[in-house]
């Protein structure tokens, strides 16, 4: 695992310092660069936790990933860099799932003159580091949220065209089995949204481009906006031009995408 390698594929360029400017260019890259995708997870092939098999995948394999994967990466190549950084055992959309949500993500934060929220793994989550204070924060073209709440909980609320609408995080080491736990479950249960839906975003300069089943969508500062892929050609040809994923094996889920938004939307 060559920390070069990754700043090569998130197009950094110039020699990383230890401070907030380099950190935001770095999740900048990493979010421009690499998608958050489940396609392995669609393909039934297990997903770990560890930062070594997200680099196989996504720096030598060019391919994306999805939350532990990502900032389990990122996290890496932070702390390659010197940066000192907390794993976390997060919860997304706690708020309306309950404690049954915790460890369904891997949260970070990095120490520099005060502590802050970084993320890579959300899909359309925040785009730059955040101060750990209560407030609003623009991002470009949308504005996040920071809310301390009790126990020592904290809650990320995304912009409001988000995919995932918050998580929650305490700063606190990660419990990795129970994030061991409910990345086994997320990849494998009927119930889990990862097991009904492929599910692939990357953020563009002015917005974020989301594949979800056979409609592509995006997300900017004029709103959301959805095309109806027809054909698996057309899904291969947007995974390959939005997402930079070229896995001929993908065309193989094509019935399973379609049943799955029949089942969802009726007959198209």
């Amino acid at each position: 695992m060559e920390l070069q390698a990754y700043l090569d594929r998130i197009g950094f360029t110039g020699r990383p310092a230890l401070d907030l400017a380099t950190l935001a260019r770095i999740q900048r890259g990493h979010l421009e660069h690499i998608p958050y995708e489940n396609l392995d997870v669609q393909l039934g092939r297990p997903v770990t936790i560890e930062p070594r098999d997200a680099f196989a995948k996504m720096v030598t394999g060019g391919r994306g990933g999805w939350c532990y994967e990502m900032n389990g990466l990122f996290g890496w190549a932070l702390e390659r860099i010197g940066f000192r950084v907390m794993r976390m055992t997060g919860a997304v959309l706690r708020a309306q799932r309950g404690d049954t949500a915790i460890g369904n993500h891997l949260a970070l934060t990095v120490d520099l003159d005060e502590p802050y929220l970084v993320d890579v793994g959300l899909g359309d989550g925040p785009s730059e580091p955040i101060p750990l204070r209560e407030g609003s924060y623009r991002q470009g073209w949308r504005t996040v949220r920071l809310e301390r709440l009790d126990d020592g909980w904290w809650r990320f609320h995304n912009h409001e065209l988000a995919f995932a609408s918050s998580f929650d995080f305490r700063r606190q080491p990660a419990d990795w089995d129970l994030l061991a736990r409910q990345c086994r479950w997320l990849q494998t249960d009927p119930d889990s949204r990862f097991v009904q839906n492929l599910v692939c975003l990357r953020h563009q300069p002015d917005g974020v481009t989301a594949l979800v089943g056979r409609v592509l969508k995006t997300v900017d500062a004029e709103g959301s906006r959805d095309h109806m892929l027809e054909t698996p050609d057309a899904h291969a040809e947007a995974l390959a031009a939005w997402f930079g994923i070229r896995l001929p094996e993908a065309a193989g889920l094509w019935p399973q995408i379609a049943r799955r938004h029949e089942e969802l939307f009726g007959p198209s």
